[in-house]
């Protein structure tokens, strides 16, 4: 039986824990979830428990039809057009902004980012999502628009689990990596430099190679 971490708070360790789980695929899509059962296996009472899957409902990750009724929602091929969309439009708009209202902790923050970014090889490599996630999060941060950062933060969990079907369709990952990483360079020295238009283009077109683009093929296949 896990233990709780001594770091986190039960109720966060629990939420963090399945987070992990779901997002790894060691629970799969549509799956029923026993409380009681995840209670033992994490280490922690129902009710931290029930207060993580209030929190990964709210992100859209599990379905609560009850009291004690849980499911990990699926994944479909409608549902990763529509995040497609939305990062088709917003991120450019966040990186044109950043670009306009960066501050010089903004930069240092994005430049720690960049250092920071492993490629995306395996979907259970949870430390490469993480930092790829904060690379784009010091990116919306430097927007100064907190509608639209909140916008983007609240999708991102959801998103990622389409990265992760997306991983499955990759090809040529050798040189996609290569892309990726340049393409990442190029928005951070866009933003950094002030470059509105070249941020926009940039990020643009990452989101069109994007991961979660991939994730529409797949699914669309299964």
């Amino acid at each position: 039986m896990a233990q709780a971490s001594p770091i986190l708070t039960k109720n966060a360790y629990a939420y963090e824990e399945l987070r992990r789980r779901i997002l790894s695929g060691d629970i799969e899509q549509g799956s029923v979830l026993s409380q009681s059962k995840l209670a033992q296996e994490i280490g922690v009472s129902t009710t931290p428990l029930r207060e993580a899957l209030r929190r990964l409902a709210a992100e859209g990750m599990v379905e609560l039809k009850s009291h004690s009724d849980a499911r990990v929602a699926s994944l479909t091929p409608e549902e990763a057009k529509d995040l497609y969309v939305i990062r088709e439009n917003l991120d450019p708009l966040a990186a044109g902004l950043a670009a306009e209202s960066r501050t010089p902790e903004d930069i240092a923050d994005i430049e720690q980012a960049l250092k920071q970014l492993t490629p995306l090889q395996d979907a259970a490599d949870l430390a490469a999502m993480t930092a790829h996630r904060e690379f784009h999060r010091a990116i919306y941060t430097a927007s100064h628009n907190p509608l639209l950062i909140g916008i983007l933060e609240g999708l991102w969990d959801k998103a990622d689990r389409y990265r992760q079907i997306g991983l499955q369709g990759q090809k040529d990952s050798e040189k996609d990596r290569i892309r990726v990483q340049e393409e990442h360079t190029q928005i951070a020295e866009a933003v950094i430099s002030g470059d509105a238009v070249r941020a926009r283009e940039i990020m643009q077109r990452h989101v069109v190679g994007s991961l979660g683009r991939r994730a529409i093929a797949v699914l669309t296949k299964n």
